[in-house]
This record gives structure tokens, sequence and C-alpha cells, in this order.
């Protein structure tokens, strides 16, 4: 089956349990608290991706699909809910883009640390793949916040050390092997440590 004209929008989000997510804001935050910062992030980035309408929503999850969570993603609108499959974040990232492209001309995958991630930013992230086999958006701690593709390769993701500094340069060096083309977004930050809630308190205008 030819893959359809358009984008799809996958957003990768683990199930939130106290203790499991969000751990590098314990003890700052108590396990309970770092657990509901997480669930308000998953929402705030399925309606992101939503309200962009950009193509349709899928929500790929790691943990237990039937969350409460999960269910309200599905309610707002989420067109897909799936489970993440792979032995690592690499393997999961890449199943995932595969999968997509299956069906689809494009396909934009982010996660759910990063709420500064807005319509302008997915519309750039989508022109961006007119232009280029892959795009990425830097991630202020040296990894990306999203990668958008029209093609993949598991060479892109295979033995990546996944939340290590090195994470965007390591890809770019490989884009460069593999001789594809790729766009760069503007540098977004994501929410994983103290010091990144005062731009989660701006964001939200609290």
């Amino acid at each position: 089956m030819a893959p359809e004209s358009g984008c799809l929008l996958i957003q990768f989000a683990r199930e939130p349990v106290a203790g499991a997510v969000k751990t590098r804001m314990i003890p700052h935050l108590s396990a309970q608290a770092a657990c509901d910062l997480h669930s308000e992030l998953v929402l705030w980035t399925t309606r992101s991706l939503l309200n962009a309408n950009l193509g349709p929503v899928q929500l790929a999850v790691a943990g237990e699909a039937t969350h409460p969570v999960f269910e309200c993603c599905q309610q707002l609108g989420v067109a897909r809910l799936s489970q993440q499959r792979g032995a690592d974040l690499g393997e999961r990232m890449y199943n995932a883009l595969a999968d997509g492209l299956a069906e689809f001309e494009k396909v934009l995958l982010v996660g759910s640390d990063c709420p500064a991630i807005d319509r302008k930013y997915l519309v750039q992230a989508v022109a961006g793949l007119e232009q280029s086999d892959i795009v990425l958006g830097p991630a202020s701690d040296g990894g990306y916040v999203l990668i958008g593709a029209r093609r993949v390769s598991a060479r892109l993701f295979v033995g990546v050390a996944w939340g290590g500094a090195a994470v965007f340069d390591e890809t770019t060096r490989r884009l460069r092997q593999l001789a594809w083309s790729w766009s760069e977004l503007p540098v977004l930050p994501d929410i994983d440590r103290p010091e990144d809630l005062a731009v989660w308190a701006a964001l939200r205008g609290s």
C-alpha cells in the first residue's frame, strides 16, 4: 500500500508511575509530584499536537496503555494508541518511524518532555521535510526534542547513548555517513531537572 500524502504526528509517553518518571526532579519534588508533572506534560503535548491540525496524532506508550491519562488523550482526539516496540529507546523510535512511514509520506516524532513545541515549531518541521530527508529539533541538553522523517534507517538509532549530551551530534554524524540531508529547528529545552521548572511555569503562565 502506498503511503498517504500528508503527515503523521507521533507522541511518545511513558505510563505515569510515581518513582519511575521524572526521576531527576526527585528529591526537589516528591515522587508523586514528579509523576503529576509528567502527566501534565503528556496532556499538554497531546493538546499541542492536536491543536496544530497538521495530521492525525498517534500516542505510542510504554507501560499500561489503559492508564487514565492515556484514556484522556484519546478523549481529546488522539487517532490511535499503540504500544512502543523495542528493547531500548532507539529501537522503539526506529520502529515507530518505520511503521508511520509505511502509511504516511512524513512522520514527526516527539516525546512528552518539551512543552515549548507549538504549532509554529511543528509547521517548521513539516516544511523542513519538504527539502530534507530528516528534520531535527535540538534540545538544550544535547539531545533532540523532535525528529521528523521522510525515510529512516536503523543506523540513526543503534548504539546511541540516549539521555547523554552527545545525542544530537552523534545523530548528525550518522546522517553525514548516510549522505542524507537534514534540517535543524531552533533549540528548545526539555523539562527534566529542577532548574527547568521555571520554563514550565512561564509557559503555563503561572
